[in-house]
């Protein structure tokens, strides 16, 4: 089970007690935000890129979307999310429990989107659709081994 991988990972940190498993679903930003009691724009949501044979992770604030020329300058390639079967292949999590912690390819790149900096703390999933941790903008940084802070995405209005 993902959530069980998660938690394994999370121990290098002492963050695996930290984990809320919650009774509702958190799949989506509005569950989770209303699951955990917060602005949606605290959900840090993770979306799966495709790279090559492979893929990319990008880490953004709950009320974001990809920004498609900033995508393409930050990274060379056009922004084309993996597919459903293709997430749970390469990342190891399904759709709405997807997060950038205890990933099947440990060589999958992770970045950071400036647009959660605005928060002291953000909730991403912790790989099931009814989990979230809360954690400083730099503990995400750091503990999703994250490349670099990146500027790919544009706040909805």
């Amino acid at each position: 089970m993902s959530i069980e991988k998660v938690k394994e990972y999370l121990k290098q940190y002492n963050k695996d007690q930290d984990i809320k498993e919650l009774k509702e679903s958190s799949a989506t930003v509005e569950l989770a935000a209303k699951a955990l009691n917060v602005s949606p724009a605290r959900i840090a949501k993770t979306l799966s890129f495709k790279k090559d044979n492979s893929c990319i992770l990008v880490v953004t604030a709950g009320d974001t979307k990809i920004n498609n020329k900033k995508f393409k300058q930050t990274f060379g390639l056009k922004a084309k999310m993996l597919t459903p079967n293709e997430v749970i292949e390469l990342i190891g999590h399904a759709i709405g429990g997807v997060c950038p912690f205890a990933l099947k390819n440990p060589d999958i790149k992770v970045y950071c989107d400036s647009s959660m900096k605005r928060f002291h703390t953000v909730f991403p999933a912790c790989g099931s659709s009814n989990s979230a941790i809360e954690l400083t903008c730099d503990e995400l940084f750091t503990i999703s081994k994250s490349q670099t802070w990146v500027d790919v995405c544009d706040i909805r209005e």
